[in-house]
């Protein structure tokens, strides 16, 4: 419906209004006329059209000379072309008694036609789409309308110090590219504009959402000037001789709790008093008033996850050196201090070391071993701290996987491998460009600064949440707690983006769950809703210790690894029927006396129970993902792995490396080696893992973490992140439910 306005006449004197392309002025030909009309006439000069719409007539003649004057007659007025001077247009309307031929009075309205718009690409075409309808909806679906906005969260030039979207410039042609564009286009005699106020405005409560910078004919980019954002919800638009005034705008914020999105930009013409009435001495006290409004609206596209299924393009892991002069540091302090106050002089040690990773495992080693065996012991952990073969392993992987390997130094991870905890990259996407963002998690250990000071930078996108208190962190907090499926739709809907998934707690004593701030974020992203599992169980809590996904070319796309006890007593004791009872697990990894034989875990009772309860919880898991995400048995494959109980809490660690917290690169994976039993030559545990998953298509690299990660608590993903090629699924084109 065209946007119409209520127009006075006057008998006594000619009406003067401006008339916007596109809208409907409503004459009020009642009001004007004089005591005893009865009907009136309308006349118009070219270029003006004209309906009487008169409800009291079912059926209007093909001919009308005249119209009965009552309440409820409207004459509404429309004009299809700018003016080229002011008052071009007219409409006289005359007003008769009964039976008279001659009118008793006449009312006269000057037209003047200008064109304003505001537009923007609200058909999603990556091109503004001019004088479209509806523009102040927002719609999803394939068919959807409305204009999509990205957050500048990345930085086009290194020399500035943080976002781009944290300063009131535009710093080149690239970071121009990050915006959306927004195009007033106004058309008319130029007395119109000098006597009109032409306002752009937004919302109070949304200017620090966004920012918008006219450009500036002939002037560099970093000349365009910030004129709607923080501060500044109002700017009043000068017209020029070019009809099309063009506006570059950046979002500044992501969705979040207390916002939903959405930003509507709106452009009011604004009549001055002194234009319509006589001048007066008070006159200039008179506010103006809107005689036209349109408006836009955008969307801030939302931060999206990745799931493993997607082709990888880089993969980033962190070298952990062999820390000799750490190791020499803390001989010194020993025999220096004595080893009665060594514990107080590693503290100390460590608020100085560029290592602490290393030194806080030397604390515990403190309380755990006596004078004499203590600088072995620190020799021995820095030796298998380090993870050289581990990476040279990781970068083969990534070769054959087609993309490439990059390594965070020592300088920069300060000693904390776990990259996957530290950050989850996704993606943004507006249908002129897309760019990887990484999202920061508050964990803030060694790993903090790399994120923001290594990543950040052209095309690649930063945020992060973390709460404003001073609220520790806790092991949910990082990001192995945050996956996402793959695609799935659950009892009719579709889900075309996956869901993130999220690890939390059911019902425990001392419960555990991601910072709210961080969920909160994730949820209002909207278009990969979220399904929270239980990983409190678990003595780290993450998701990745029990699930993940690969590829599979048939049914979903994709199947559902969950790591089974019961699967893995299942392959041991069919191990132990074939006679293979003796078999040790560990071989060649560890010393003879903590080898175990088959025969001997399978008859450990303890650990059999507390696997009983492990498996329950995954079976939790597993009831809940069925659900949520729509699968089946025939989606879930079940991979062998035993976990243990860790004192005094009764949480569940691994007990081998643990097998499906692996890394996912297309068909490549890179799966921690389990040093399972070796039977016929071979390591059962693998040969069972390639027979569940060779068929699919997938390609088995067993790769030894033991001593860098596993005995650290962690496997190969918790030390990999991984940024991919974003979903074909443009997000816009979801339906919501």
């Amino acid at each position: 419906m065209s946007q119409q306005r209520w127009v006075r006449l006057s008998t006594e004197k000619p009406t003067s209004t401006v008339y916007v392309l596109g809208t409907e002025l409503s004459l009020d030909v009642c009001g004007a006329a004089p005591a005893g009309a009865t009907a009136f006439l309308v006349q118009k000069t070219l270029g003006v059209n004209y309906v009487v719409q008169d409800p009291q007539m079912s059926k209007i003649p093909s001919q009308v000379t005249r119209w009965p004057l009552h309440v409820g007659v409207e004459v509404m007025v429309t004009m299809h072309k700018s003016s080229w001077r002011v008052n071009d247009g007219k409409v006289t309307v005359s007003y008769y008694q009964a039976n008279e031929e001659t009118p008793v009075a006449a009312a006269v309205l000057q037209l003047t036609c200008v064109e304003i718009s505001l537009d923007t690409d609200s058909s999603r075409s990556g091109t503004v789409t001019k004088r479209v309808t509806d523009k102040r909806k927002w719609t999803w679906g394939p068919e959807g309308k409305g204009a999509i906005l990205l957050v500048n969260c990345d930085r086009d030039r290194p020399r500035t110090k943080g976002l781009d979207c944290q300063d009131e410039k535009v710093e080149s042609e690239e970071d121009l590219k990050d915006m959306s564009v927004m195009i007033l286009t106004t058309r008319g005699p130029a007395d119109v504009f000098k006597k009109h106020q032409l306002v752009l405005h937004i919302s109070a409560s949304e200017n620090d959402k966004v920012r918008a910078f006219q450009a500036q004919e002939g002037r560099e980019v970093s000349q365009y000037k910030a004129v709607l954002g923080p501060r500044k919800a109002s700017y009043e638009v000068k017209a020029g001789r070019d009809p099309e005034t063009v506006f570059y705008v950046e979002g500044l914020a992501f969705p979040d709790v207390d916002f939903s999105g959405l930003v509507s930009f709106h452009v009011t013409l604004l009549e001055n008093p002194s234009t319509v009435w006589r001048q007066t001495p008070r006159s200039g006290q008179y506010p103006a008033t809107p005689i036209f409004s349109d408006s836009v609206v955008f969307r801030v596209a939302p931060w999206i996850m990745t799931p493993n299924t997607l082709p990888p393009r880089t993969v980033y892991v962190c070298s952990i050196s062999d820390s000799d002069d750490f190791v020499d540091e803390v001989v010194e302090l020993a025999e220096s201090r004595g080893y009665s106050c060594l514990v107080e002089a590693v503290e100390e040690l460590y608020r100085e070391s560029e290592n602490p990773g290393v030194v806080a495992e030397v604390c515990r080693l403190v309380r755990q071993t006596n004078d004499r065996d203590f600088v072995a012991a620190v020799s021995k952990l820095a030796r298998e701290s380090k993870n050289t073969d581990f990476v040279g392993a990781l970068k083969e992987l990534a070769w054959k996987a087609g993309c490439t390997l990059t390594v965070c130094e020592g300088e920069k991870n300060h000693g904390d491998r776990w990259i996957q905890d530290e950050m989850e990259i996704g993606y943004v996407q507006a249908p002129h460009k897309w760019f990887p963002v990484v999202f920061d998690s508050p964990r803030n250990r060694e790993l903090k600064d790399f994120p923001f000071k290594d990543l950040l930078g052209p095309d690649f996108g930063y945020v992060k949440r973390e709460p404003a208190t001073d609220e520790v962190a806790s092991q949910l907090d990082s990001f192995g707690n945050l996956e996402v499926s793959p695609p799935v739709t659950v009892r009719g809907q579709e889900y075309p983006l996956g869901r993130i998934l999220i690890g939390s707690y059911i019902s425990r004593t001392e419960n555990r769950e991601m910072f709210k701030v961080v969920r909160d974020f994730l949820y209002a992203q909207k278009v990969q809703s979220p399904v929270e599992l239980d990983s409190d169980w678990l003595v780290v809590g993450h998701v990745d210790e029990f699930l993940t996904f690969v590829p599979a070319p048939d049914r979903k796309g994709f199947r559902l690894l969950l790591a089974s006890p019961a699967a893995c007593y299942k392959l041991l004791k069919q191990k132990e029927e074939e006679g293979h009872g003796e078999a040790l697990m560990f071989e060649g990894k560890l010393d003879t006396c903590n080898q175990v034989k088959i025969r001997s875990l399978l008859a450990d009772r303890d650990l059999r129970s507390s696997n009983e309860y492990f498996q329950k919880c995954i079976d939790w898991n597993r009831d809940i993902l069925k659900e949520e995400l729509g699968l089946t048995e025939e989606d879930i494959i079940d991979v062998p792995q035993l976990f243990m109980p860790e004192d005094p809490s009764g949480k569940a660690t691994a007990y081998f490396p643990d097998m499906v917290n692996m890394l996912v690169l297309e068909k490549h994976l890179g799966i921690p080696k389990p040093f399972g039993p070796i039977v016929n030559r071979q390591c059962c545990l693998e040969r069972e893992v390639r027979r569940l998953l060779e068929p699919l298509g997938l390609s088995c690299t067993f790769i030894d973490d033991y001593k860098a990660y596993h005995q650290k608590h962690g496997e190969i993903h918790c030390g990999t992140n991984v940024c991919r090629q974003p979903l074909s699924f443009q997000w816009w084109k979801m339906t919501m439910p």
